[in-house]
């Protein structure tokens, strides 16, 4: 992975880690999950337009035999993935949550070999494990119970794995499109979608408090505008395996957050899992990365 992937992609963890604690925020300050969503991407959608009517700007229109792809792209990591992580949010703590997204390099690199032919070293495989196995124990650390599913974890798993194809499958159309043109795509794409969440919005603005109507406003800008457009660019400078192995880093500086922001800790089990599973990324950037140079770049 080169060096301008790897700034981009360590800067886009830092926004995406504060959008767990904001969500949290937001649903905690009166919103309810599927107006919180919509909220969210109208912002984001908005940003994306002004973007498009700036002067000097021009926006490639999608080629028909791609309209498809970005849409069922967009479905899946826009209105899927945050749906998923929005309702998973209100029975499990925001820390917890993005443990189970920091997962997402397991899915994404098992997809990109497959789909992308991304050949993965030895190590890489090792390190993937490894951070499956401290998924297990967020997973089961994040019920009420001990050793038992919830919920919430299983939602957001499902968001994490439909998130995941959206990592890997966008990558062709790099060839195509700017990054930040395929981020706009995929944003009015999966924002269409979560207008079936418009009824009783007015309400739900009005009963929010306004520190509730500032979070929302921080997770529509930040971590679902600027971030997703500085991963698009990411993603189209190195391969999406590695690039995504770095969000391993996310949940650490997500619980951090979580703390100073809710005051809310996940559990022990939880947060041995979430050092496992971070331990995972230095297998897989370090000891793999060392071996993938020396047999050249993969494609």
């Amino acid at each position: 992975m080169n060096q301008r992937a790897t700034l981009l992609a360590g800067l886009v963890i830092v926004i995406w880690a504060s959008s767990f604690a904001g969500v949290k925020a937001s649903l905690l300050g009166g919103y309810t999950p599927a107006h919180l969503v919509l909220v969210r991407f109208l912002v984001a959608s908005a940003l994306f337009m002004l973007y498009a009517l700036l002067p000097g700007v021009h926006l490639k229109l999608p080629r028909k035999k791609d309209l498809l792809r970005i849409g069922v792209l967009g479905f899946l990591g826009i209105t899927v993935y945050h749906s998923a992580l929005t309702f998973g949010v209100q029975t499990i703590t925001a820390g917890s949550a993005s443990l189970i997204v920091g997962s997402a390099p397991i899915f994404t690199a098992i997809i990109a070999s497959i789909a992308l032919r991304e050949r993965m070293e030895l190590f890489s495989w090792i390190g993937l494990g490894v951070g499956f196995s401290g998924l297990l124990l967020i997973t089961f650390g994040s019920s009420q119970s001990a050793f038992s599913l919830s919920g919430g974890t299983l939602i957001v798993l499902v968001g994490t794995i439909a998130t995941s194809f959206f990592f890997v499958f966008q990558k062709p159309l790099f060839k195509r499109y700017k990054p930040i043109e395929l981020t706009a795509y995929f944003t009015w794409a999966g924002t269409l979608p979560m207008l079936v969440f418009m009824p009783g919005l007015g309400g739900n603005l009005m009963e929010a408090t306004t520190g509730a109507h500032i979070a929302a406003l921080f997770v529509g800008i930040f971590p679902a505008a600027i971030a997703y457009a500085m991963w698009a660019t990411a993603l189209s400078y190195g391969n999406a395996g590695p690039v995504t192995a770095m969000m391993y880093l996310e949940p650490a500086i997500a619980i951090l957050i979580a703390w100073i922001w809710l005051d809310e800790w996940p559990s022990v089990l939880s947060l041995t899992g979430g050092a496992i599973a971070i331990s995972s990324v230095f297998i897989v950037n370090f000891f793999g990365r060392k071996r993938y140079g020396k047999r050249g770049n993969a494609k």
